[in-house]
């Protein structure tokens, strides 16, 4: 990476809560070169005690919701509370180009102009569940650089929305009033993680279409078993026009901090969420040194083929590469902790 500054320059940016140098720490922890992955993780190590004071807080809904006029809007009122702001903005990366659009700061403009703000675009790449690869380091990164909330917008609704859920505090989950079926595309395991469901855009002639969905959302949460925090989620209307229900939002956040750090369930679901990220480095990083393996990389390029064709089972050829990796003496010692 041009430009990388030394470990204690990069710490002493953040702690300073210089944005440049906070975003050039995010720039260092995406790079994928093994020096710059060195020198993210040595960073993040020593900035950690200096995290883990905001609330993380995750925005999704499905396309076209008005995810960024919401936090656009949602944000502004944080502002005048006298709270700073991270907006950690996901967008679409081609699967093909691995481009991205990288337009919320154009969509979020009130909110970047504001020094007391921060708002980082980043590209999803191969990632799942609409979040970025180094998302939960980069809300790292602006804790220790000072930021009372964290709020990540993700790319959508997806099968893999859980993953966000595994980085933050509080789940809000944005929805539109339309005809028919209020319940269409909403899939039960993403209401069942909602801690709050707004109701967006509920302004002008939407408005009264806004409360019959209301009601429908309420009469649909009634029906989910009781969860761990014991928690009952909230439906509230809102419009980044008009701002109502913005105020609501920010009260529900308040009660729910409240209530999740007395019962003791706040550490604890943090706690868990860290557990979770070692589970997924490990296996990133084992995948990283398996296939950058020369041997299992030729052995890859000639038989893949069979496996595509159907001439060789895959289970055969995984373990074979993986003998590879490990031989099968190691191998055979691990199956025998089992």
């Amino acid at each position: 990476m041009k430009n990388r500054k030394t470990l204690q320059e990069y710490k002493a940016g953040i702690l300073a809560g210089d944005r440049a140098v906070l975003g050039q720490a995010i720039t260092l922890v995406e790079s994928s070169l093994e020096e710059d992955q060195r020198l993210a993780s040595a960073l993040l190590q020593e900035v950690l005690p200096h995290t883990g004071n905001s609330l993380r807080l995750a925005v999704t809904g499905v396309p076209g919701v008005g995810k960024s006029s919401f936090i656009e809007t949602f944000g502004k009122l944080l502002l005048k509370k006298g709270k700073k702001v991270a907006v950690l903005a996901i967008d679409p990366s081609s699967s093909l180009s691995q481009g991205s659009i990288l337009g919320d700061k154009t969509r979020m403009e009130g909110l970047s102009l504001d020094k007391r703000a921060y708002i980082r675009p980043s590209p999803s790449r191969s990632a799942l569940g609409g979040v970025g690869a180094k998302t939960r380091e980069a809300i790292l990164f602006c804790e220790a650089a000072g930021f009372d909330l964290i709020l990540v917008e993700t790319v959508g609704v997806g099968q893999s929305e859980t993953l966000v859920k595994h980085m933050v505090d509080f789940f809000l989950l944005l929805l539109l009033s339309g005809a028919g079926d209020e319940l269409q595309g909403i899939k039960k395991g993403i209401m069942e993680m909602a801690d709050q469901v707004v109701i967006h855009k509920a302004d002008g002639e939407a408005l009264e279409q806004a409360k019959r969905a209301k009601a429908t959302f309420e009469n649909a949460l009634h029906f989910f078993p009781p969860n761990e925090k014991n928690w009952n989620p909230k439906v509230i209307l809102a419009s980044s026009l008009t701002g109502l229900g913005m105020d609501q939002v920010w009260e529900t956040l308040l009660e729910y901090q409240e209530k999740m750090k007395s019962s003791g369930f706040w550490e604890h679901n943090r706690a868990q969420q860290r557990l979770f990220w070692l589970d997924e480095q490990i296996k990133e990083n084992l995948t990283q040194v398996f296939l950058k393996h020369p041997g299992i990389q030729e052995t890859l390029k000639k038989e893949r083929d069979l496996v595509q064709s159907g001439k060789l089972n895959p289970s055969v050829l995984a373990e074979r590469l993986v003998q590879m990796l490990l031989g099968k003496d190691a191998i055979e010692r691990a199956k025998g902790y089992q």
